[in-house]
């Protein structure tokens, strides 16, 4: 080994410098040559630590994969067909539907909770259905799947004997996804379509809003309508059908403000209840009623936007934010829930911390508020809470709903995805949108009587 290897090796050995500029300048030749094998071999180096690390872990995930497959056989196991409900906090999270390109998902996590208790062999083999799809940043209290999942259940034993799903769940599960209860339905029992209604509340403060012009336009969209201008159109997955009906919207306050002794700081919660939602409906009505809530609008803009003869394209508008909107209740005709009391207890105590948090944080801001407002002497008074409820800064200057650039129309819309051969559309599709869609809307009315 000649000098330069050692001292190579010796310097390999030490915590590696970076090197200044003005250093590297009055390098000579030779020691530049050196630097670059220095550098070259560390590198070297770190690369074999990485490749057998990553070696490591890729062996020990085989090793753990081959042993659930060899130590748990399904055929020798027996099924049945549930529900499931549960609630979840949807903030942090891509959505509830699973994606390809993100584990931040609800329905990821509970399919690797799934897996991982042997409950379930595969999402293709369960049966699966979900209640609701709800997006990003939308939180549920009742969510419910349907599955064909293990049993253990004595054949003469009552719901008793059944495996603990709830809390086996629960112990796989983020701290915000909670399992409630189950029931058993027979095989063919759908989440999806056997789900009688849905009820979404939607929170929010006060502020400045008139609570009573917000509910007198909200009365307007109760019943059966055609809601294109009320949601994001999903026609390139074929979604070329609008009307939908509203059983009921109500608001209330459902939490008194103390801190501040000022009904501006009261929580107020919409609460809207139908069989079926389309894509962003919910928010795009609750950015129309804190339009006709701040005075911007008139409650009879509802009207407007719902007669599509007149008003067939949708203004550009911003929705409501994602974040206080949450799917509260779900109703099916089934009685059996199965609640496991010490799961149930467990799950209240983990919402106990939250709230904890989450009110001394709320306490903590509005002393802070107070504080500030006793040193406001001067201009008018502030009243802000519920401004930033519409997604994005909103402008200098208001424009009226129906004087706003409106999105393409459904026909426009259909035509160009049939153009893009996105979706197939029959002749009589094609020649005449209105004639199928009044159709459709009675049809739709029919079934909603009945």
């Amino acid at each position: 080994m000649n000098e330069g290897e050692r001292k190579l090796n010796f310097k390999l050995s030490k915590r590696m410098k970076l090197t200044d500029e003005e250093d590297l300048q009055n390098y000579s030749k030779e020691e530049l040559f050196t630097k670059i094998r220095q550098l070259e071999a560390h590198v070297f180096q770190l690369k074999n630590i990485i490749a057998k690390q990553n070696d490591g872990k890729a062996k020990k995930k085989i090793f753990i994969n081959k042993k659930e497959k060899r130590n748990f056989d399904f055929s020798k196991c027996k099924k049945r067909h549930i529900l499931l409900k549960f609630l979840y906090l949807g903030w942090d999270y891509l959505g509830f539907a699973e994606q390809e390109n993100s584990n931040e998902t609800i329905e990821h996590h509970v399919f690797e909770a799934l897996k991982t208790c042997c409950l379930i062999e595969s999402r293709q083999t369960c049966n699966y259905h979900r209640c609701g799809r709800t997006d990003k940043g939308v939180s549920s209290f009742s969510q419910v799947i349907s599955l064909t999942i293990r049993s253990e259940k004595a054949e003469d034993g009552d719901e008793s004997t059944e495996l603990p799903y709830c809390k086996m769940l629960n112990r796989l599960l983020p701290d915000n996804i909670r399992f409630i209860s189950w029931c058993p339905v027979p095989e063919n029992f759908s989440a999806r379509f056997d789900c009688n209604s849905r009820t979404y509340k939607y929170w929010f403060p006060r502020g400045n809003l008139d609570i009573e012009k917000m509910q007198e336009a909200a009365n307007l969209l109760t019943g059966c309508h055609d809601f294109r201008n009320f949601c994001k159109m999903d026609v390139s997955n074929a979604v070329v059908e609008f009307v939908r009906a509203i059983n009921s919207m109500k608001i209330s306050i459902c939490k008194k403000d103390t801190q501040f002794q000022n009904e501006d700081y009261d929580i107020c919660e919409i609460e809207i209840k139908a069989k079926a939602f389309l894509w962003h409906q919910i928010r795009c009505i609750m950015g129309i009623l804190f339009l006709v809530g701040e005075g911007k609008e008139n409650p009879e803009v509802v009207t407007q936007l719902l007669d599509v003869k007149t008003q067939p394209r949708k203004p550009q508008y911003s929705l409501g934010r994602d974040f206080p909107l949450n799917l509260f209740f779900t109703e099916y005709n089934v009685s059996n829930w199965q609640v496991d009391q010490s799961s149930l207890a467990e799950v209240i105590t983990n919402l106990q911390e939250k709230w904890s948090d989450y009110s001394i944080k709320s306490s903590m801001i509005g002393e802070m508020i107070k504080e500030c407002l006793s040193l406001k002497t001067e201009g008018e008074s502030v009243r802000s809470q519920s401004c930033w409820l519409i997604e994005g800064k909103p402008p200098k200057q208001y424009t009226p709903l129906l004087s706003r650039p409106t999105c393409a129309s459904l026909e426009n819309r259909i035509e160009h995805f049939v153009k893009k051969r996105r979706i197939v559309a029959e002749e009589q599709t094609t020649s005449n949108h209105s004639e199928i869609l009044e159709e459709a809307q009675i049809s739709e009315i029919t079934s909603f009587e009945s």
